[in-house]
């Protein structure tokens, strides 16, 4: 069964690092494509491929976790902080994900004069708020306890 679950962390693990790396190159065909075009919406297509890299980079985080998870190298304790690190790591670039995503989202409804449809990126700023918090308090509650030192 061991074999088995090391087996699946490995593929999964390479499955979500070759996602990333096809995601960077999806953001390096986004540069090269407003660079040759010489488009008029450059602005637009580099924060659109910056926001491909920042996905591309959960997607490795992820990758990176999942094989750490299941590492046979790993002892119990040194799980123990992996999982609490790779969980910290992957949730703050979902975050980052989700705050460019509703600047970007922002700018462009204020831009076209769409200020019904600002509720959306306000929606994905709170949610990435209450993401934080969130990790804040898995953070909190996975703490190790407070080692006291003895009087002398």
């Amino acid at each position: 069964m061991k074999i088995y679950q090391q087996l699946m962390a490995s593929l999964f693990a390479m499955i979500f690092q070759g996602l990333a790396f096809a995601l960077i190159l999806v953001a390096g065909w986004q540069f090269a494509g407003a660079w040759r075009e010489g488009s008029e919406e450059v602005l637009s297509i580099v924060v659109s491929g910056i926001n491909t890299l920042v996905i591309s980079l959960a997607m490795y985080e992820l990758g990176v976790g999942v094989g750490k998870e299941y590492d046979p190298d790993n002892s119990p304790d040194n799980a123990y902080q992996t999982v609490r690190r790779t969980i910290s790591r992957f949730v703050g670039t979902v975050c980052s994900a989700l705050v460019l995503e509703g600047l970007i989202m922002a700018i462009k409804y204020s831009q076209l004069d769409l200020a019904g449809n600002l509720v959306y990126p306000v929606a994905l700023l709170i949610s990435a708020a209450v993401l934080l918090i969130a990790l804040g308090v898995f953070l909190r509650l996975t703490a190790p306890p407070a080692v006291q030192s003895e009087p002398r």
